[in-house]
Order: C-alpha cells, then sequence, then structure tokens
C-alpha cells in the first residue's frame, strides 16, 4: 500500500510539472507525418527485396546438382554487391534523371540528401528510394544466375551482371518508372512483371541458347536427362523467403503510406499477392497431377513464384478472385513451359524463364482486364520493346565476353562441378568427394 500510495503521489507530481510543456508541444505537420511514413515504407519494402537475395540463393542452392551449390551462393552474394555499386555508380542517374519523356536519363554517380537533410519536395528520402530501387536491380540480375547454373565461368557472369545492372536494366526502367517513352503512352507496370521480371528473363534466355545445355543433359534422339537438385528443403525454404520478400516488392511499389487511402491500398496489394502465390501452387500441383499422376514439388514451387511475378505488374486493382485465376494461369505457364524449353533444348536449370519471363509477360498483358486506364495495345507494346531491347543487347554482351574471357567452363570442370573447379569450397564435402580425404 505504502509503494502504490508513494507511486500515485509521484505520477501526480510529475503530471503537474509536465504540464506546461504539454501545451507547448508542437506536433509534425501533415507533410512531415507524409515523409516519414513515406520513407519508412521505403526502407521495409527495401530491406524485405534485400531478403529476397537470400531466397534466391537457397532456391538455386537446392535446384542445383550437390557439386555446384557453393558457386551458386558465391554467385548470389557477388551479384547483390555488384548491383549495390552499379546502381550508385550510375544505374540510378541512368534511370532516373532527366529522362524527361526520352530513352534514358545520364551517366554518373548519385548523390544522396546531406546529413539532417530532408526532401519534402520529394517526400521521402531521396536515400530510402535510392536503396529501394536497388534492390529491384540486384533482383533482375539474380533471376540469370539460375538458369545458366552448373557450366557458366564465374567472372564470365560477373562481368554481364557489371552491365545489366549498371547500364541495360536502368535504361529500359527509364522507359517507365524514369517517366520516359512508355510511360507517357500508358504503358502500365506496377512493380515490374516485364520491367525487372522479363527483363533478367530475356537476359537469361540469351544467355542459355548462348551457352548451350549443360552435357548429358539431352539425348541425341531427344530424350531428357533430369538432373535432380541437391536439395528440395532449400528449394522450399527460398521460395517461401521470395513469398515473404514479395510483400514489399510489390506492396512498397504503391511509393507512399502517408494517408489512409495509401495504407488501405498496401494492405490490399498484400493480399491479392498472396492469393495469387496461392493460385499458381494450386494450379501446377493438379496439373502436374493430372499430366503425370504426380505431383512435383519443383513446379509446385515455381507455381508459387509464377503467381507472384504474374501479379506484379497490377497487384492492386484485381479482385481476390481476379488475383487468383492471374497467379493460377502463372502457374500453369510453368507447367507446360518447362517441357516447351527441354523439346527446344533450352537448359534452364532452375525454371527461371518460365517463372520470370513467360508469367511476366502474362501479368503484363492481362493488367488491362482490372485496370480500366490500360490498354491491350500499349501493353503489347511495351513487353515486345523492352523485350526486343534487352534480348539483342544481352545477346552482343554475352558474344564479347565470349569472345574476350569465355562463357563456359570446360567439360572437365563441369564434370568436376563448379565448386571444385572454380572455387575450392565444396558445399558438402562430407558426403561428395571430398569424404575421401576425411
Amino acid at each position: 500500500m505504502k509503494r502504490t500510495s508513494t507511486l500515485v503521489a509521484a505520477g501526480s507530481l510529475l503530471a503537474l510539472s509536465a504540464a506546461p510543456v504539454m501545451a507547448e508541444e508542437k506536433y509534425a505537420l501533415a507533410v512531415d507525418t507524409a515523409y516519414i511514413f513515406n520513407t519508412l515504407l521505403f526502407l521495409i519494402g527495401g530491406f524485405l527485396v534485400m531478403w529476397m537475395a537470400a531466397g534466391f540463393a537457397m532456391l538455386e542452392a537446392g535446384l542445383v546438382r550437390t557439386k555446384n551449390v557453393s558457386m551458386q551462393c558465391l554467385k548470389n552474394i557477388a551479384l547483390y554487391s555488384i548491383a549495390g555499386l552499379m546502381f550508385w555508380i550510375t544505374g540510378y542517374n541512368l534511370m532516373y534523371t532527366g529522362v524527361d519523356g526520352g530513352f534514358m536519363g545520364s551517366f554518373g554517380p548519385y548523390s544522396f540528401d546531406p546529413v539532417g537533410g530532408d526532401a519534402l519536395d520529394a517526400g521521402y528520402s531521396t536515400a530510402s528510394d535510392w536503396f529501394f530501387q536497388m534492390v529491384f536491380c540486384a533482383t533482375t540480375a539474380s533471376i540469370v544466375s539460375g538458369t545458366m547454373a552448373e557450366r557458366i565461368k564465374l567472372w564470365a557472369f560477373l562481368i554481364f551482371v557489371v552491365i545489366l545492372t549498371g547500364v541495360l536494366y536502368p535504361i529500359t526502367g527509364s522507359w517507365q518508372w524514369g517517366a520516359g517513352w512508355l510511360s507517357e503512352i500508358g504503358f502500365a507496370d506496377f512493380a515490374g512483371s516485364t520491367l525487372v521480371h522479363s527483363v533478367g528473363g530475356w537476359a537469361a534466355l540469351s544467355g542459355a541458347i548462348i551457352l548451350g545445355a549443360r552435357k548429358g543433359k539431352y539425348g541425341k534422339n531427344g530424350q531428357v536427362y533430369v538432373m535432380p537438385g541437391s536439395s528440395m528443403p532449400l528449394a522450399t525454404l527460398g521460395t517461401f523467403i521470395l513469398w515473404l520478400g514479395w510483400f514489399g516488392f510489390n506492396g512498397a511499389s504503391q511509393l507512399a503510406m502517408g494517408t489512409i487511402g495509401d495504407v488501405t491500398d498496401i494492405s490490399r496489394i498484400f493480399a491479392n499477392t498472396n492469393m495469387a502465390a496461392a493460385g499458381g501452387v494450386v494450379s501446377a500441383i493438379a496439373l502436374t497431377q493430372a499430366l503425370y499422376k504426380k505431383v512435383d514439388v519443383t513446379m509446385a514451387l515455381n507455381g508459387a513464384l509464377a503467381g507472384l511475378v504474374s501479379i506484379t505488374a497490377e497487384p492492386l486493382a484485381p479482385s481476390v478472385l481476379q488475383s487468383v485465376i492471374i497467379g493460377g494461369v502463372g502457374g500453369a505457364i510453368v507447367v507446360f513451359a518447362v517441357p516447351m524449353l527441354d523439346k527446344l533444348k533450352i537448359d534452364d536449370v532452375v525454371g527461371a524463364i518460365p517463372v520470370h519471363l513467360l508469367a511476366g509477360i502474362w501479368g503484363t498483358l492481362i493488367v488491362p482486364l482490372s485496370n480500366s486506364d490500360a490498354s491491350y495495345v500499349t501493353q503489347f507494346i511495351g513487353v515486345a520493346a523492352v523485350g526486343i531491347f534487352t534480348f539483342v543487347a544481352s545477346t552482343i554482351v554475352w558474344y564479347a565476353i565470349q569472345l574476350v574471357v569465355g562463357l563456359r567452363v570446360t567439360e572437365e570442370d563441369e564434370a568436376m562441378g563448379l565448386d571444385k573447379a572454380e572455387i575450392g569450397v565444396e558445399a558438402y564435402p562430407e558426403f561428395g568427394t571430398g569424404s575421401q580425404r576425411l
């Protein structure tokens, strides 16, 4: 009782002494509050998308063979780092500065706000915007990594990442998000089904064609030999990490969280994103059961990702049912596209081309179904323009790299595994050839 009485008395004194201070307290202006919440949205969304780098690393580590797991881990941490450097050196300015309805911005490094400064005219911290856009750039490079796994030289891949993240991705991104010519004609791509995922997919397709298939993947008479991945648990973990990161990818692309309307829309984006992924999974499971009499876990995982890619071009406007259908079609695309690529002898180790390229095209073209401001003609123009530029430019870069340093490892190194041949660190030495030395 004594302690309670003392606390009550002390609380009363504190309240009396604080009263004059509270009366004079100044609350943040509405514009300041909006600035704070907008910046917070970019930062939270940015680190969720950054976490997708871990998702890509785990997905790829699970879907490649044991002898190439360390290489995929190295490639993913390297490409994320290179993307950050290149997007600061020139990528951001090339994508956003001085585009003015044209085809690209300006070259040069990006400058942040001064210490303690603000950018109230923009409505958010410029450094937060740079960070958010940078992790999107890194995602584009991650797509290429999985397709060309198990037979590309490390340094050849990293050189391509420099060009992709510093030049190619920023140029096509400027056409829409930098207020370039696609934006002027009314193209719609909310969070990047085309500008991120298809760009990565076109670059991967070009590289896979030039690089060729893994040795032993295809027989002389059209046989396709399955090369199982090292770890389905890792691949599943990677998929769930990517699914989680996608809420930042799509949700923060609202680009504002300073009003009740913005927060409501972000919530709707989260729900639609989740339902599209679920539709992709169920579609892939049902189709593989019907076609092959067994459910393929890798198809289910890629079905989730295809659903996510499909809804990325317009995650706000669709109804829940439309989101499920859009994602479900994405899952179906994966089931039918994977064997189609095998018939064409295009070796895509992780299925990134069906997931990111084909589902990205589908998601972009279907935007007018729910967004009346978009048109099918304009969407087609955007998909075609980005595709042609990226495929042609990537092909030129891949051939140039092949001439200078070579693209493909030797047959001996491929057979040995890139973990030993290229970097000298095996992911599972106790269970692979390294166990013979223990």
